[in-house]
Protein backbone atom coordinates (compact mmCIF):
# COMPACT_ATOMS: atom_id res chain seq x y z
CA UNK A 1 0.00 0.00 0.00
CA UNK A 2 1.50 3.29 -1.09
CA UNK A 3 0.85 6.93 0.19
CA UNK A 4 1.77 10.19 -1.29
CA UNK A 5 2.81 12.38 1.56
CA UNK A 6 3.31 16.35 0.59
CA UNK A 7 0.45 18.03 3.21
CA UNK A 8 1.87 19.59 6.03
CA UNK A 9 0.30 21.45 9.32
CA UNK A 10 1.49 24.32 7.84
CA UNK A 11 1.75 23.75 3.97
CA UNK A 12 -1.63 22.42 2.53
CA UNK A 13 -2.54 24.39 -0.75
CA UNK A 14 0.50 26.45 -0.98
CA UNK A 15 2.83 23.07 -1.25
CA UNK A 16 5.96 24.95 -1.98
CA UNK A 17 6.09 26.38 1.92
CA UNK A 18 6.51 22.91 2.64
CA UNK A 19 9.18 22.30 5.60
CA UNK A 20 9.95 18.54 6.03
CA UNK A 21 13.75 19.19 6.60
CA UNK A 22 16.11 16.84 4.77
CA UNK A 23 19.44 17.69 6.50
CA UNK A 24 23.15 16.85 5.15
CA UNK A 25 26.53 17.76 4.24
CA UNK A 26 29.15 17.34 1.28
CA UNK A 27 30.90 13.86 0.88
CA UNK A 28 34.30 13.88 2.70
CA UNK A 29 33.37 17.24 5.04
CA UNK A 30 33.76 15.70 8.52
CA UNK A 31 30.89 16.11 10.95
CA UNK A 32 30.12 15.48 14.33
CA UNK A 33 27.19 13.25 15.63
CA UNK A 34 25.42 15.05 18.56
CA UNK A 35 26.76 12.16 20.64
CA UNK A 36 30.17 12.40 19.64
CA UNK A 37 30.08 10.13 16.91
CA UNK A 38 33.25 11.32 14.32
CA UNK A 39 31.80 11.16 10.56
CA UNK A 40 34.22 11.25 7.85
CA UNK A 41 33.13 10.30 4.11
CA UNK A 42 30.86 7.72 3.00
CA UNK A 43 32.44 4.57 3.60
CA UNK A 44 35.14 5.54 5.86
CA UNK A 45 34.45 3.98 9.39
CA UNK A 46 34.21 6.70 12.06
CA UNK A 47 35.44 6.67 15.80
CA UNK A 48 32.97 7.35 18.93
CA UNK A 49 34.31 9.86 21.39
CA UNK A 50 34.94 6.93 23.61
CA UNK A 51 37.30 5.38 21.66
CA UNK A 52 34.64 2.59 20.33
CA UNK A 53 34.96 2.00 16.12
CA UNK A 54 32.31 1.72 14.27
CA UNK A 55 32.16 -1.42 12.29
CA UNK A 56 30.25 -4.50 11.95
CA UNK A 57 29.87 -5.55 15.46
CA UNK A 58 28.24 -3.71 18.40
CA UNK A 59 24.50 -5.54 18.02
CA UNK A 60 23.64 -3.40 20.65
CA UNK A 61 23.47 -0.22 18.70
CA UNK A 62 20.25 1.45 17.52
CA UNK A 63 19.06 0.02 13.96
CA UNK A 64 19.41 3.27 12.76
CA UNK A 65 23.29 2.97 13.39
CA UNK A 66 22.95 -0.61 12.05
CA UNK A 67 21.26 0.80 9.06
CA UNK A 68 23.75 3.71 8.22
CA UNK A 69 26.64 0.81 8.86
CA UNK A 70 25.32 -1.38 6.14
CA UNK A 71 25.28 1.77 3.61
CA UNK A 72 28.17 2.31 4.20
CA UNK A 73 29.64 -0.63 3.62
CA UNK A 74 28.22 -1.37 0.25
CA UNK A 75 29.33 1.88 -0.85
CA UNK A 76 32.84 1.36 0.00
CA UNK A 77 35.54 0.14 -2.78
CA UNK A 78 34.84 -3.14 -4.14
CA UNK A 79 31.45 -3.60 -1.99
CA UNK A 80 28.85 -3.27 -4.82
CA UNK A 81 28.82 -5.59 -7.81
CA UNK A 82 28.89 -4.28 -11.02
CA UNK A 83 25.97 -4.97 -13.35
CA UNK A 84 26.81 -5.28 -16.99
CA UNK A 85 24.42 -4.09 -19.50
CA UNK A 86 23.93 -7.02 -20.80
CA UNK A 87 22.49 -8.43 -17.28
CA UNK A 88 25.56 -10.24 -16.35
CA UNK A 89 27.45 -9.21 -13.05
CA UNK A 90 31.37 -8.82 -11.95
CA UNK A 91 31.06 -10.31 -8.39
CA UNK A 92 33.70 -7.88 -6.91
CA UNK A 93 36.17 -8.79 -3.93
CA UNK A 94 33.63 -8.25 -0.61
CA UNK A 95 30.07 -7.51 -2.52
CA UNK A 96 29.11 -10.71 -0.77
CA UNK A 97 30.07 -9.27 3.00
CA UNK A 98 28.67 -6.02 1.62
CA UNK A 99 25.65 -7.23 0.77
CA UNK A 100 25.06 -9.05 4.19
CA UNK A 101 26.19 -5.98 6.01
CA UNK A 102 23.32 -4.24 4.39
CA UNK A 103 20.86 -7.13 5.41
CA UNK A 104 21.98 -7.16 8.48
CA UNK A 105 21.72 -3.43 8.96
CA UNK A 106 18.01 -3.72 7.43
CA UNK A 107 17.13 -6.18 10.11
CA UNK A 108 18.64 -3.79 12.53
CA UNK A 109 16.56 -0.94 11.43
CA UNK A 110 13.06 -3.03 11.29
CA UNK A 111 13.98 -4.24 15.54
CA UNK A 112 14.61 -0.99 16.05
CA UNK A 113 11.57 0.32 14.10
CA UNK A 114 9.45 -2.66 16.42
CA UNK A 115 11.00 -1.38 19.58
CA UNK A 116 9.29 1.98 19.13
CA UNK A 117 5.89 0.23 18.02
CA UNK A 118 5.87 -1.90 21.20
CA UNK A 119 6.84 0.99 23.63
CA UNK A 120 10.26 -1.02 24.49
CA UNK A 121 12.53 0.49 26.94
CA UNK A 122 15.98 1.62 26.19
CA UNK A 123 17.21 4.24 23.29
CA UNK A 124 15.24 3.79 20.15
CA UNK A 125 15.80 4.41 16.61
CA UNK A 126 15.68 8.34 15.91
CA UNK A 127 16.36 9.03 19.70
CA UNK A 128 19.67 10.44 21.09
CA UNK A 129 20.96 7.13 23.32
CA UNK A 130 20.28 7.23 26.65
CA UNK A 131 16.86 9.01 26.64
CA UNK A 132 14.51 7.25 28.84
CA UNK A 133 11.77 5.02 27.14
CA UNK A 134 8.57 7.44 26.86
CA UNK A 135 10.51 10.85 26.95
CA UNK A 136 9.98 13.36 24.19
CA UNK A 137 12.18 12.42 21.48
CA UNK A 138 14.92 14.67 20.17
CA UNK A 139 15.94 14.76 16.47
CA UNK A 140 19.62 13.55 16.00
CA UNK A 141 20.27 15.76 12.78
CA UNK A 142 23.28 13.87 11.38
CA UNK A 143 25.10 15.36 8.46
CA UNK A 144 25.55 12.06 6.11
CA UNK A 145 26.90 13.23 3.02
CA UNK A 146 25.02 14.94 -0.01
CA UNK A 147 23.53 11.42 -1.38
CA UNK A 148 22.63 10.47 2.20
CA UNK A 149 20.72 12.81 4.33
CA UNK A 150 18.19 12.63 7.97
CA UNK A 151 14.30 14.09 7.15
CA UNK A 152 13.05 16.01 10.53
CA UNK A 153 9.90 17.14 10.46
CA UNK A 154 6.09 16.62 10.11
CA UNK A 155 3.30 15.00 7.54
CA UNK A 156 -0.80 15.69 7.93
CA UNK A 157 -3.64 14.63 6.30
CA UNK A 158 -2.12 11.85 4.32
CA UNK A 159 -4.55 9.39 2.37
CA UNK A 160 -3.33 5.83 3.85
CA UNK A 161 -1.29 6.72 6.74
CA UNK A 162 -0.34 5.10 9.29
CA UNK A 163 -1.61 1.66 7.33
CA UNK A 164 0.69 2.37 4.39
CA UNK A 165 3.72 -0.38 2.89
CA UNK A 166 6.01 3.15 1.99
CA UNK A 167 5.46 6.79 1.07
CA UNK A 168 6.56 9.22 -1.57
CA UNK A 169 7.74 11.89 0.99
CA UNK A 170 8.91 15.72 -0.71
CA UNK A 171 11.34 17.34 1.96
CA UNK A 172 13.30 20.59 1.75
CA UNK A 173 16.51 19.69 0.61
CA UNK A 174 17.85 23.40 -0.40
CA UNK A 175 16.59 26.06 2.40
CA UNK A 176 14.50 29.23 1.09
CA UNK A 177 14.34 28.00 -2.28
CA UNK A 178 10.71 27.58 -3.04
CA UNK A 179 9.51 25.12 -4.94
CA UNK A 180 13.03 24.79 -6.26
CA UNK A 181 14.18 23.49 -3.80
CA UNK A 182 12.29 20.54 -2.65
CA UNK A 183 13.33 17.00 -3.41
CA UNK A 184 11.07 13.19 -3.89
CA UNK A 185 12.30 10.58 -1.61
CA UNK A 186 10.12 7.08 -1.39
CA UNK A 187 10.38 6.13 1.88
CA UNK A 188 9.51 2.52 3.37
CA UNK A 189 7.34 2.30 6.43
CA UNK A 190 9.81 0.58 8.67
CA UNK A 191 12.30 3.06 8.43
CA UNK A 192 14.12 3.78 11.76
CA UNK A 193 12.70 7.31 13.11
CA UNK A 194 9.20 7.48 11.26
CA UNK A 195 5.96 6.97 12.91
CA UNK A 196 2.44 7.51 12.16
CA UNK A 197 -0.82 8.61 13.90
CA UNK A 198 -4.36 7.87 12.79
CA UNK A 199 -6.59 10.81 12.46
CA UNK A 200 -10.65 10.51 13.48
CA UNK A 201 -11.69 12.03 10.16
CA UNK A 202 -15.46 12.53 9.17
CA UNK A 203 -15.21 9.97 6.35
CA UNK A 204 -13.89 6.62 7.84
CA UNK A 205 -10.92 6.68 5.49
CA UNK A 206 -7.47 5.80 6.96
CA UNK A 207 -6.32 9.26 7.29
CA UNK A 208 -3.08 10.06 9.55
CA UNK A 209 0.11 12.20 10.58
CA UNK A 210 3.78 10.99 9.95
CA UNK A 211 6.50 12.24 12.15
CA UNK A 212 10.18 12.59 11.26
CA UNK A 213 12.75 11.57 13.93
CA UNK A 214 16.13 12.27 11.54
CA UNK A 215 14.80 9.27 9.47
CA UNK A 216 17.41 8.30 7.34
CA UNK A 217 17.29 8.29 3.41
CA UNK A 218 20.09 7.95 0.78
CA UNK A 219 20.41 9.16 -3.11
CA UNK A 220 18.79 5.14 -3.87
CA UNK A 221 15.45 6.85 -2.34
CA UNK A 222 15.45 9.72 -4.35
CA UNK A 223 12.46 9.82 -7.04
CA UNK A 224 13.72 12.25 -9.91
CA UNK A 225 16.07 14.76 -9.37
CA UNK A 226 17.45 16.01 -5.87
CA UNK A 227 15.54 19.60 -5.50
CA UNK A 228 13.45 18.45 -8.51
CA UNK A 229 11.07 16.70 -6.08
CA UNK A 230 8.55 19.44 -6.92
CA UNK A 231 7.89 18.29 -10.29
CA UNK A 232 7.20 14.62 -9.33
CA UNK A 233 4.45 16.70 -7.10
CA UNK A 234 2.94 18.38 -9.52
CA UNK A 235 3.22 15.59 -12.50
CA UNK A 236 1.32 13.17 -9.66
CA UNK A 237 -1.34 15.10 -9.08
CA UNK A 238 -1.88 15.66 -13.21
CA UNK A 239 -2.75 12.28 -12.62
CA UNK A 240 -4.35 12.11 -9.03
CA UNK A 241 -6.85 14.86 -10.10
CA UNK A 242 -8.90 13.10 -12.91
CA UNK A 243 -9.00 10.12 -10.57
CA UNK A 244 -10.27 12.04 -7.92
CA UNK A 245 -12.93 13.33 -10.40
CA UNK A 246 -13.70 9.52 -11.55
CA UNK A 247 -14.70 9.23 -7.51
CA UNK A 248 -16.47 12.31 -7.90
CA UNK A 249 -18.17 11.39 -11.30
CA UNK A 250 -19.40 7.77 -9.38
CA UNK A 251 -21.03 9.10 -5.97
CA UNK A 252 -22.63 11.60 -8.67
CA UNK A 253 -23.97 8.99 -10.41
CA UNK A 254 -25.04 6.74 -7.24
CA UNK A 255 -26.79 9.86 -5.75
CA UNK A 256 -28.45 10.26 -9.13
CA UNK A 257 -29.73 6.71 -9.75
CA UNK A 258 -31.30 6.59 -5.84
CA UNK A 259 -32.79 9.57 -6.69
CA UNK A 260 -34.44 8.78 -9.73
CA UNK A 261 -36.22 5.45 -7.93
CA UNK A 262 -37.11 7.73 -4.73
CA UNK A 263 -39.19 10.26 -6.90
CA UNK A 264 -40.78 7.66 -9.12
CA UNK A 265 -42.03 5.57 -6.27
CA UNK A 266 -42.50 8.48 -3.59
CA UNK A 267 -46.34 9.11 -3.38
CA UNK A 268 -46.64 12.78 -2.34
CA UNK A 269 -49.60 15.58 -3.07
CA UNK A 270 -51.97 12.80 -4.76
CA UNK A 271 -49.62 11.74 -7.58
CA UNK A 272 -45.55 10.61 -7.52
CA UNK A 273 -42.79 13.19 -6.62
CA UNK A 274 -41.49 13.18 -10.19
CA UNK A 275 -45.11 14.45 -11.47
CA UNK A 276 -44.03 17.64 -9.31
CA UNK A 277 -42.45 20.13 -12.25
CA UNK A 278 -39.42 21.73 -9.90
CA UNK A 279 -38.72 18.15 -8.77
CA UNK A 280 -38.60 16.71 -12.64
CA UNK A 281 -36.48 19.72 -13.53
CA UNK A 282 -34.50 19.27 -10.86
CA UNK A 283 -33.34 16.04 -11.45
CA UNK A 284 -32.91 16.85 -14.95
CA UNK A 285 -30.27 19.47 -13.59
CA UNK A 286 -28.40 16.69 -11.66
CA UNK A 287 -28.30 14.16 -14.44
CA UNK A 288 -27.16 17.23 -16.71
CA UNK A 289 -24.36 18.05 -14.91
CA UNK A 290 -23.74 14.22 -14.24
CA UNK A 291 -22.52 13.87 -17.68
CA UNK A 292 -20.69 16.68 -17.96
CA UNK A 293 -18.41 16.08 -15.35
CA UNK A 294 -17.95 12.80 -16.97
CA UNK A 295 -17.00 13.62 -20.39
CA UNK A 296 -14.84 15.90 -18.57
CA UNK A 297 -13.00 13.45 -16.76
CA UNK A 298 -12.68 11.02 -19.84
CA UNK A 299 -11.17 13.98 -22.13
CA UNK A 300 -8.81 14.70 -18.97
CA UNK A 301 -7.96 10.86 -18.60
CA UNK A 302 -7.31 10.73 -22.38
CA UNK A 303 -4.76 13.93 -22.58
CA UNK A 304 -3.03 12.66 -20.17
CA UNK A 305 -2.59 9.30 -21.82
CA UNK A 306 -1.54 10.78 -25.16
CA UNK A 307 0.56 13.28 -23.42
CA UNK A 308 -0.40 16.55 -24.11
CA UNK A 309 0.70 19.55 -23.73
CA UNK A 310 -2.76 20.81 -21.95
CA UNK A 311 -2.77 17.92 -19.43
CA UNK A 312 -2.34 20.22 -15.95
CA UNK A 313 -5.29 22.74 -17.00
CA UNK A 314 -7.44 19.67 -18.21
CA UNK A 315 -6.92 18.11 -14.80
CA UNK A 316 -7.65 20.43 -13.04
CA UNK A 317 -10.79 21.33 -14.81
CA UNK A 318 -12.19 17.59 -14.19
CA UNK A 319 -11.42 17.88 -10.91
CA UNK A 320 -13.04 21.23 -10.56
CA UNK A 321 -15.81 20.00 -12.40
CA UNK A 322 -16.18 16.45 -11.18
CA UNK A 323 -16.32 17.35 -7.57
CA UNK A 324 -18.27 20.51 -7.62
CA UNK A 325 -20.96 18.86 -9.24
CA UNK A 326 -21.07 16.02 -7.05
CA UNK A 327 -21.38 18.29 -3.95
CA UNK A 328 -24.40 19.61 -5.93
CA UNK A 329 -26.25 16.16 -6.79
CA UNK A 330 -25.60 14.05 -3.28
CA UNK A 331 -27.07 17.43 -1.41
CA UNK A 332 -29.69 17.70 -3.75
CA UNK A 333 -30.51 14.01 -3.85
CA UNK A 334 -30.81 14.45 0.44
CA UNK A 335 -33.23 16.96 -0.16
CA UNK A 336 -35.36 15.52 -2.67
CA UNK A 337 -35.38 12.23 -0.15
CA UNK A 338 -36.13 14.38 3.14
CA UNK A 339 -34.96 13.19 6.75
CA UNK A 340 -34.85 9.29 5.58
CA UNK A 341 -31.44 10.47 3.60
CA UNK A 342 -29.68 11.17 7.10
CA UNK A 343 -30.23 7.99 8.58
CA UNK A 344 -27.35 6.30 9.76
CA UNK A 345 -26.64 3.43 6.94
CA UNK A 346 -28.36 5.26 4.38
CA UNK A 347 -26.65 5.66 0.92
CA UNK A 348 -26.57 9.26 0.78
CA UNK A 349 -26.02 9.95 4.55
CA UNK A 350 -22.62 7.48 3.27
CA UNK A 351 -22.20 10.00 0.09
CA UNK A 352 -22.79 13.09 2.04
CA UNK A 353 -20.04 12.78 4.26
CA UNK A 354 -17.63 10.99 1.96
CA UNK A 355 -18.25 14.07 -0.83
CA UNK A 356 -16.88 17.25 0.85
CA UNK A 357 -13.15 16.03 1.21
CA UNK A 358 -12.84 15.52 -2.30
CA UNK A 359 -13.21 19.34 -2.90
CA UNK A 360 -10.12 19.54 -0.87
CA UNK A 361 -7.80 17.32 -1.59
CA UNK A 362 -5.07 16.87 -4.30
CA UNK A 363 -5.31 20.81 -4.28
CA UNK A 364 -8.68 22.55 -3.23
CA UNK A 365 -11.18 24.13 -6.00
CA UNK A 366 -9.67 27.89 -5.51
CA UNK A 367 -6.68 25.74 -6.85
CA UNK A 368 -7.85 24.45 -9.64
CA UNK A 369 -9.49 27.73 -10.61
CA UNK A 370 -5.84 29.55 -10.08
CA UNK A 371 -4.06 26.59 -12.26
CA UNK A 372 -6.72 26.56 -15.05
CA UNK A 373 -6.37 30.71 -15.34
CA UNK A 374 -2.55 30.32 -15.26
CA UNK A 375 -2.53 27.92 -17.86
CA UNK A 376 -5.10 30.06 -19.87
CA UNK A 377 -3.25 33.07 -19.92
CA UNK A 378 0.32 31.31 -20.38
CA UNK A 379 -1.30 30.38 -23.83
CA UNK A 380 -2.32 33.58 -24.85
CA UNK A 381 1.17 34.91 -24.25
CA UNK A 382 2.91 32.18 -26.12
CA UNK A 383 0.20 33.85 -29.03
Amino acid sequence: MAAFALSEPGAGSDAAALGLRAEGEPVGTPGVRAEGEQVGSVGTPGVRAEGEQVGRGAAEQSGAARWERGRADSEAPGARAETQRSGSESAAPGSQAGRESVRQGAEGARAGWESVRRGAAGPSAGREPGSAAGAPARPVAVPDGASRWRLTGEKCWISNAPEADFYTVFARTTPGAGARGVTAFLVPADRPGLTGTALDMLSPHPIGALAFDAVPVSADDVLGEVDRGFRVAMGTLNLFRPSVGAFAVGMAQAALEATLAHTARRDAFGGKLRDLQSVAHTVAEMALRTDAARLMVYAAATAYDEGAPDVPKRAAMAKLLATETAQYVVDTAVQLHGARALQRGHLLEHLYREVRAPRIYEGASEVQRGIIAKELYAAVEVS
